[in-house]
C-alpha cells in the first residue's frame, strides 16, 4: 500500500479578477490504487463547482483526506493529520478565508460517526459508496452544517461518476487507472473491505467501454482495470451473453489508441479460462499479474477463508505460465496470522520459493476491529512476527533482484512517461510495471519504444534506446 499526496482538476485559462474567485481544493490520498482513482472521481466531480486544485494545503478552501482502513492504527493516522489541519484552518480564518474539512474512503465508512464526535474540526465525513453527493455535502457545509454521509447508496454507485474534461485527463499523463467493479464478497477473515466497500458490483459494459473510448481520445495509451475483486466482474455483454473479465479485455483491446491494458487486484477463484486464454492471446495486456495468496499453509488459508489451497494456487500459476511464460508475478503476504505455527510460515517460504514472485506486499497480520480474525485465539507474538517478516522479506527482495538481474541485455517495450529527475532523463514503464530510465529521449510522452536493459537500480531499470 501506498500513501501519496494527490490533487487533481483542471484549472481553467481566466482573467486575474476570475481565477482568483476559484475555489481550491487539496486531496491527500492513502492506500491503494482504487483510492487514487476515487481521490480523481471527487475532484471531478467538484470542478463543477468551480473547484481547482492546488498542491498548498495552506492556500486550500477545501481539504479531503481520502483514507484507507487495511493497515493497523489507520484511524489514528487520520486523527494525527487533522490535528495538524485543525492549526491551518485556524491561521486562515484569523485572516479571514473559510475552511472545509472532509474525510472521505474506507475509515470514514468504518468510522463516522465516531470522527465526527472526536474531531470537532471536520465538516463532512464521507464514506466510498457516495463521492456522488460530495458537492452537495460541501455546499451544506459551506452553510454551517456538520454532514455524514456513510450510508451506502440506493442509486447506481457507477451511474453518477463525473467525468472530466479531456484537458483534465492530459494533464494526468498517459497512463490511467478505470474502475470496473467495486466490492468484495469473499469476507477473508482478515478483511475490512467487505464491510467498508460493500459487497461485490459490476460496472456495466457500455460505461466501461465509454470511458476507455474517452481516455484513449486524450491520449492515454496504458489503461489498468480497478477492483478490489477486479476478476469477479460479471456483466451482460452487448451479444447479450454474460461477459466476464476475459471477454471484456478482448472488446477493450480493439479501441484504437489504446497500446497497453492491465488490472488489480485479483483473486485465485476469479482465475477463469477465458481470463487465462486472454493472457496468451492479447499482446496489449502486460506480461505482470498481481494475484494474492496470502500464507502458503492449507490451514491458515482455511482460516483466512481464502477457500483455496496452496496447491490449487501453484496449478493456477501452472496454467498462466503454459500461455505466457513471461509474467511476472506480484503477492501478497500476511505473515503471523492466528495460529500460524513455525511450520505454517516455513510453508510461505516455500511457496514463494515455489512460484518466484517479482514484487510483493508483505505485512505483519494486523486486528482489523469488526472482523472475524480479531476475535480469534492464538494470535502470535510481535517478536515472532518480526523475525518472520524479516525472512520473507529478504527472500522477495532476492527474488526481485535476480528477475532484475535477468532483464540486463534483454530489449523490451517502454512507454514513454515523463522527464527524469536529472537533465536530458526520461521515465518511461516496462511492460513488468518496473520504471525505466533513459539517458535519452527516444521519442514522444505516449510513445511505445524499444529498449535494451543496461543495468538495475533498487526498484528500476535503466536502459538504451534501440
Amino acid at each position: 500500500m501506498t500513501e501519496t499526496a494527490w490533487m487533481s482538476g483542471e484549472t481553467a485559462v481566466a482573467p486575474d479578477s476570475v481565477q482568483a474567485l476559484t475555489k481550491k481544493v487539496f486531496v491527500k490520498t492513502y492506500g491503494c490504487q482504487m483510492n487514487v482513482y476515487d481521490s480523481q472521481r471527487m475532484a471531478d466531480a467538484l470542478a463543477a463547482d468551480g473547484y481547482a486544485s492546488t498542491t498548498d494545503i495552506g492556500d486550500a478552501d477545501l481539504v479531503l483526506l481520502n483514507t484507507c482502513h487495511i493497515r493497523e492504527r489507520a484511524a489514528e493516522k487520520v486523527y494525527s493529520e487533522l490535528g495538524r489541519i485543525r492549526a491551518i484552518k485556524a491561521e486562515r480564518a484569523s485572516h479571514g478565508r473559510e475552511t472545509v474539512i472532509g474525510v472521505a474512503g474506507c475509515v470514514a465508512q468504518a468510522e463516522g460517526e465516531e470522527i465526527m464526535r472526536r474531531a470537532p474540526v471536520v465538516d463532512i465525513v464521507i464514506g466510498p459508496q457516495t463521492y456522488h453527493r460530495l458537492p452537495d455535502a460541501v455546499r451544506k457545509a459551506r452553510a454551517g452544517e456538520r454532514v455524514l454521509e456513510t450510508d451506502y447508496a440506493l442509486e447506481d454507485k457507477f451511474e453518477h461518476l463525473p467525468q472530466p474534461k479531456p484537458a483534465a485527463v492530459k494533464n494526468r499523463g498517459v497512463t490511467a487507472f478505470l474502475t470496473v467493479q467495486e466490492g468484495c464478497d469473499k469476507f477473508c477473515t482478515f478483511c475490512v473491505v467487505p464491510y467498508t466497500r460493500g459487497s461485490e458490483v459490476s460496472r456495466p459494459v457500455a460505461q466501461i467501454i465509454a470511458e476507455a473510448e474517452r481516455l484513449a481520445a486524450s491520449g492515454v495509451r496504458e489503461i489498468t482495470l480497478l477492483g478490489q475483486n477486479v476478476n469477479a466482474w460479471r456483466a451482460e455483454g452487448p451479444d447479450g451473453r454474460a461477459w466476464g473479465l476475459g471477454e471484456l479485455l478482448f472488446r477493450l483491446a480493439e479501441i484504437p489508441g489504446v497500446g497497453r491494458l492491465r488490472y488489480t487486484t485479483s483473486h485465485p477463484r476469479d482465475m477463469n479460462d477465458t481470463l487465462i486464454a486472454a493472457h496468451r492471446d492479447l499482446p496489449i495486456l502486460m506480461p505482470y499479474l498481481h494475484l494474492p495468496v496470502q500464507s502458503g499453509s492449507d490451514g491458515i488459508l482455511k482460516a483466512m477463508n481464502r477457500r483455496h489451497t496452496a496447491d490449487d494456487y501453484r496449478r493456477l500459476i501452472d496454467r498462466i505460465r503454459h500461455v505466457r511464460p513471461d509474467i511476472a508475478l506480484s503477492g501478497d503476504f500476511i505473515v503471523g496470522f492466528p495460529g500460524e505455527t513455525d511450520a505454517d510460515f516455513e510453508d510461505t517460504m516455500r511457496i514463494v520459493r515455489d512460484v518466484t514472485f517479482v514484487q510483493a506486499y508483505s505485512f505483519k497480520y494486523s486486528p482489523r476491529p469488526g472482523t472475524p480474525g480479531a476475535d480469534m485465539a492464538f494470535h502470535v507474538d510481535e517478536t515472532i512476527k518480526d523475525e518472520r517478516l524479516q525472512r520473507l522479506q529478504a527472500l522477495l527482495v532476492r527474488q526481485q533482484q535476480d528477475f532484475q538481474t535477468s532483464l540486463v541485455g534483454r530489449s523490451a517495450d517502454m512507454l514513454i512517461e515523463r522527464p527524469g529527475r536529472e537533465p536530458g532523463q526520461w521515465v518511461g514503464r516496462s511492460p513488468w510495471l518496473m520504471p525505466v530510465i533513459l539517458d535519452e529521449k527516444p521519442g514522444e510522452i505516449g510513445d511505445i519504444v524499444d529498449v535494451r536493459i543496461t543495468r538495475t537500480g533498487t526498484n528500476s531499470l535503466h536502459a538504451e534506446a534501440l
